[in-house]
This record gives structure tokens, C-alpha cells and sequence, in this order.
């Protein structure tokens, strides 16, 4: 099949090389020279475990291009995919200026019937504005299809190649089997690919990242009340997650959730439902929750230095909202920067990959290491924001040798606790209860990596 991306994005450059890698013949589209100029050469600009690799393979074999063009890159093409960006608007709406350009631009380039795909997260009914668009340019048929994203950063490769489920929304029976006959490789079962209609396929999107945040506020409300009582949030959330009509996902308390979808979308669900008159509160106050969280952490550092830090040397480990990629969109790692410094803190900071992103985000002040032990070095403190694989299991005997003080702020609830008092650090995690305190003292039995992480 002749697939055509526009817009080379997160989701974009993810869709285009995984539809190449089983056979289709793909040409991603972006008015952006130097990422169009990069993709070429087999250099995505995000970091995504085995993009590049999936991407050198569809340019090696011949069926994967990218170009500036539009009409080049929609000749001949049986579906069209709109990747493009949707911004938040002041308002907490989408802005739907660059998916409005795209659909235009295409309905001006089509030499034959297309079938045009809305993969941006969009507002709900966004479907018939795109049609809209179409119509007012078009010379040729068309149907317009709204097939949302479910990727989660990190892992977005993987969950393209297997996904849980694909949502395509059409009232066309043929749009609906020829995206079935696309999709088909990646599902183990076809009845995971579900058909419904656009309306539906747009708010399953927001339903399904809302809930999920809802979990982590839920999560992280919870762990300021076992802080009051001296409860243990781990010891809570692993008794959560052996009942199976909760589960174990999405039950981690930290510092908060970050990234491209879920305040995007929290926002722009909300602004959905104050037009249409419902109210939706407990979604807002997931949004509320959060961003209290993203400084809660504060709270131990003040509680363990005082109200000033001036003279006082941060260690800052993480600034990806998560592991794995190099998105550094509303991290809570750039807010909790900011309040060290503000209150007088020296930051030293790293990132195994997401430094460069961060620069232009952080505080001036705040200084950026190329090692996490560098970034250690004379500190009187060590936060945790970014629960990267190899910065939550360090050598503690080594960091120990590093620091001036030793005192570690795990803003994710991922270094052990009972590893890190047994060499001497004191420990404050997230709803574990301050040193001494009465039941933060024993580690659980730790739930898999990754089994709490936002998408």
C-alpha cells in the first residue's frame, strides 16, 4: 500500500518507519528542511528506542523517503495520515492550525480518491472540520477517518509493532477494510482492531489518558495523606495492585506527570466539556492535584535544610518527564529546578539523553553535567526526577565518596530505601515518611520497573 505521513513528529516518524518496515511504500512529509534533511540520512531528531534503526532499514530498502513536498509526497498515495502538531492554545484548547494547513495542502495535491486519517489528538468532532477543509479544495473523493494514537514515549516503537488495540472511527465500510488490511500485521488478533464511529474514536483517546492521570493524582494525593500518618505508599500501592479489578499500572507516586499527552489532553477535554455544558470534576481536580505535586517535593528538602538554600549544593538526577526519551515537555524535574534555585540552591544537573532539550528550559543558573556522579560531586543533596535505569541503582558506596552530605529526595520512589539508610544516606521518598519516622523504615517487595509510569 502507498502510505503517505504528514508531519514528522513524535507520532509522525514513528507511524512512517513501522508502516515501512512491513512492506508499504511510505514518504513523510514536513515543511522543516533540517528534519526532513536528518530523516534522510537515518537520524531521527527524537530519541526513541529502536527508531533509528527501523528508520535506516526502510531507507536502505528503498520504500521509506521523506520530503518538504506535499504533492510529492501524496502522488499516487492510498491513505494519507495527518501527524501534525495540536498544540494547546491559552485556553486549553487544540489549536488546529497546522492540521487546517495540511488537509488543505493535500486536498489541493490529491490526483485520485484518498483516504485521509486523523492521527493527531484532536478535539472531539474534529472530524468534520477536516472534512470540511477537504471539501472546499478537493477535486477527488474522499472519506476522512479518525484513528487516535495510543503510544507511550519510550516504548512508542514496540507499541506500534504490537498494539493492545487500533480505534478507527468511519461510517465507510471500504475506508474501515482497506485501514484493516493495513494494520493487520502488527495484531496478533483482528478483533483487536475495533470499529467505530469518529466521535467515539476522538473521545476514546482523552477517556483513556484521563483516567490513567486520574490513577497517578489518585496516587499522589493518597502519599501526602500516608506522610501524615506515617503510612507507607508502597506498602498501600502493592496491597492496590494485587486486586485484580484494579491492577498494578499507573499506581506509582512521585513528583507528578509531564509530557506531550496527558496535560495536553486533561486541558483540552476539560475546554471540550465546558462547551458542551458538563462539567467534568474529577478531571479537574487530576489536573489540580498534579501540579500541587510537581513542588511537593519541596516540602523534605525545606523540612531537612530550611526555609533557605543559599550555600547549598543540589544534585538533580533526570530531566525527561520519564525514562527513555528525551521529551522534556512539562517535566516536573524543570519545575522542581526552578524551586531549588529560586530558594538558593546551587543545581548540577544530568540527563543521559534529554540535557540538550532542557537547556533552553531550565533556570539559568542551573548547571548541567555530563555524568550523574559529576553532577554528585560536593553536593549536600541528591533528587531523583527521572527514574532512568541507570540512576536509580547507583553505587552508593561511590556516591557516598561524591556528596559533602548524603541525603537523597527519590522524587519517583524508585532507589531502595533500605539500600540507601543501610550506607548511611538519609531517605526521603514520596508518602514513605521522613528518617525515623514510623513506617518508612522497611522496603516492599517492588512492583516491576516501569509498572506505574505515565505514557
Amino acid at each position: 500500500m502507498r502510505v503517505t505521513i504528514i508531519g514528522t513528529g513524535y507520532v509522525g516518524t514513528v507511524a512512517g518507519a513501522c508502516f515501512a518496515e512491513t512492506g508499504n511504500h511510505v514518504c513523510c512529509v514536513d515543511k522543516d528542511a533540517s528534519k526532513v534533511a536528518a530523516l534522510s540520512a537515518g537520524k531521527p531528531i527524537i530519541y526513541e528506542p529502536q527508531l533509528e534503526q527501523l528508520v535506516r532499514r526502510g531507507l536502505a530498502r528503498g520504500n521509506l523517503s521523506y520530503t518538504t513536498s506535499v504533492r510529492d509526497g501524496t502522488r499516487g498515495a492510498d491513505v494519507v495520515f495527518m501527524t501534525v502538531g495540536t498544540p494547546s492554545n491559552a485556553e486549553g484548547d487544540a489549536d488546529l492550525g497546522f492540521l487546517e494547513e495540511a488537509a488543505r495542502e493535500t486536498a489541493r495535491a490529491m490526483d485520485g480518491s484518498l483516504i485521509v486519517v486523523n492521527k493527531s489528538t484532536v478535539p472531539v468532532g474534529t472530524h468534520r472540520l477536516v472534512a470540511e477543509w477537504l471539501r472546499s479544495e478537493a477535486a477527488h473523493p474522499f472519506e476522512v477517518v479518525s484513528n487516535p494514537e495510543f503510544l507511550r514515549e519510550g516504548s512508542a516503537v514496540r507499541d506500534f509493532l504490537r498494539p493492545e488495540r487500533v480505534v478507527l472511527g468511519t461510517g465507510s465500510k471500504t475506508a474501515f477494510e482497506t485501514l484493516k488490511q493495513l494494520y493487520l500485521p502488527f495484531v496478533t488478533d483482528e478483533r483487536l482492531i475495533l470499529e467505530t464511529d469518529p466521535v467515539s474514536a476522538e473521545l476514546t483517546k482523552y477517556a483513556c489518558n484521563s483516567f490513567l492521570a486520574t490513577r497517578i493524582s489518585f496516587m499522589n494525593e493518597l502519599s501526602r495523606l500516608c506522610e501524615a500518618l506515617g503510612a507507607d505508599i508502597e506498602s498501600v500501592r502493592h496491597g492496590m495492585a494485587l486486586d485484580a479489578r484494579i491492577g498494578r499500572h499507573f499506581l506509582q507516586a512521585g513528583i507528578g506527570y509531564g509530557g506531550s499527552c496527558f496535560p495536553k489532553d486533561i486541558r483540552a477535554l476539560l475546554a471540550t466539556a465546558k462547551d458542551a455544558g458538563v462539567p467534568l470534576s474529577i478531571v479537574a481536580a487530576t489536573e489540580d492535584v498534579n501540579e500541587t505535586q510537581k513542588t511537593h517535593l519541596m516540602s523534605a528538602v525545606h523540612r531537612h535544610f530550611g526555609a533557605s538554600l543559599a550555600g547549598r549544593t543540589v544534585a538533580l538526577w533526570g530531566l525527561a518527564f520519564k525514562p527513555d526519551t528525551d521529551d522534556v515537555r512539562e517535566a516536573p524535574a524543570l519545575i522542581l529546578a526552578r524551586e531549588l534555585a529560586r530558594t538558593g540552591a546551587r543545581v548540577r544537573a544530568f540527563d543521559p539523553v534529554a540535557g540538550a532539550n532542557a537547556r533552553a528550559l531550565l533556570h539559568p543558573e542551573v548547571e548541567l553535567c555530563e555524568s550523574a556522579y559529576e553532577a554528585a560531586e560536593n553536593a549536600d543533596g541528591l533528587v531523583l526526577a527521572t527514574e532512568w535505569p541507570e540512576l536509580v541503582r547507583p553505587d552508593y558506596p561511590l556516591l557516598k565518596r561524591y556528596m559533602r552530605e548524603h541525603v537523597l529526595f527519590d522524587g519517583r520512589n524508585a532507589l531502595s530505601m533500605s539500600q540507601a539508610r543501610g550506607h548511611g544516606f538519609a531517605y526521603y521518598g514520596v508518602g514513605r515518611g521522613a528518617p525515623g519516622k514510623k513506617g518508612a523504615r522497611r522496603d516492599t517487595k517492588r512492583l516491576p520497573l516501569g509498572s506505574g509510569r505515565a505514557a
